[in-house]
């Protein structure tokens, strides 16, 4: 039984697309709390900038990447909307 629950569980691995990606902790803090208070599941991962490529990115060394399940990305854009300008002007969306 437990083989066949993760056979069905294996269809759904790493089937979810960026939400939105941001250099500023506190935004993507903030992100997190807004989608969690809506019951919106998401995995919040931090990528390192490389030394070189830092200039792009303002001197920012962490980039943080919010993922979330395709099924559930209109209700989490939504979220992302409601909530203040300050904070969604930092915001990197990505058009899924």
């Amino acid at each position: 039984m437990q083989k066949s629950m993760m056979m069905k569980l294996g269809n759904y691995k790493d089937n979810d697309v960026e939400l939105c990606r941001t250099t500023n902790s506190r935004v993507s803090t903030h992100t997190a709390e807004a989608l969690l208070e809506q019951h919106i599941p998401f995995t919040k991962n931090s990528k390192k900038i490389p030394f070189f490529k830092r200039e792009t990115y303002q001197g920012a060394d962490t980039i943080w990447v919010i993922t979330i399940n395709p099924r559930r990305y209109g209700q989490a854009r939504r979220v992302i909307d409601s909530m203040d300008r300050t904070y969604r002007e930092r915001l990197v969306l990505s058009n899924y």
